[in-house]
């Protein structure tokens, strides 16, 4: 998804934080319907690894925003 708002790199943190929040949505529904302990594992890994990639993203975007660089209402 293009924001035509924001800066290129910032279009990318922005689209990089839409889709950790679906890999998160994704391993909760996934661990619902799991039926054995391997699925269990895989949604949880793909848990751990959308709350690491957006902490990692909250942080870069922390860091355009204080470079005067993130247009505050395009959150």
């Amino acid at each position: 998804m293009v924001y035509f708002d924001l800066k290129p790199c910032d279009q990318n943190i922005k689209a990089t934080l839409q889709i950790v929040d679906r890999m998160i949505d994704l391993a909760n529904k996934g661990d619902v319907d799991r039926e054995d302990s391997g699925c269990g594992i895989l949604y949880g890994v793909l848990r751990d690894s959308a709350y690491k990639l957006k902490k990692m993203a909250e942080k870069e975007k922390q860091s355009h925003i204080q470079k005067g660089w993130w247009k505050e209402d395009s959150t």
